[in-house]
């Protein structure tokens, strides 16, 4: 993806996103849910999604994760993302969103979320950008702004990250220190 990819009117919706707030199942997960013989549950990471979310946050953009499920496989990995603001077992995410905006001080014009089911639809329509999966429902598909072209743990945050990054014109100042010194002949 590239910045003359991205439409002028999504470019838009980036220029004042502060805060990406995302679902965790279906999300930075693939939606299942693995349990071991202890009934201990595991969940998979997609480490291009985790890349993203350090990238955003190197460039001054918040991170937080809201789900609906309590999980210390979810502790565990925002600990090692330094996501700071982490809200478990809330359904009601557009509540739960609000709540944390008015503690960091943003709004929701300020705001990008990314979830891919029912319990996310009233968070995706109301933030300034609202993203989902291609997995998800289609009326949730109908009411976002963006679809990622990848599924939920398998990339969709990584590519979200880089639209921002893209739409706020800071992607190749993101990326600097990652590349090469001087091109190969």
């Amino acid at each position: 993806m590239e910045i003359e990819d991205i439409n002028p009117h999504l470019k838009s919706l980036t220029k004042s996103i502060k805060l990406l707030a995302l679902d965790v199942d279906g999300v930075l997960t693939d939606g299942k849910i693995y349990l071991n013989n202890d009934s201990e549950e595991q969940k998979t990471f997609n480490i291009y999604d985790g890349f993203g979310i350090k990238l955003l946050q190197e460039h001054g953009i918040k991170v937080a994760l809201i789900t609906g499920r309590k999980s210390k496989v979810l502790t565990y990995r925002a600990k090692e993302l330094k996501i700071r603001h982490v809200i478990q077992g809330r359904e009601d995410k557009l509540t739960a969103l609000q709540e944390l905006l008015s503690d960091i001080n943003y709004s929701i014009e300020e705001t990008a979320y990314m979830g891919d089911d029912f319990p996310d639809l009233r968070a995706i329509t109301a933030s300034k950008l609202g993203a989902t999966t291609p997995i998800a429902d289609p009326i949730i598909k109908k009411h976002a702004d963006w679809i990622s072209s990848k599924k939920g743990g398998e990339g969709a945050v990584r590519e979200l990250a880089d639209l921002i990054l893209l739409g706020k014109e800071i992607r190749s100042d993101a990326l600097k220190k990652y590349m090469p010194l001087c091109e190969k002949k």
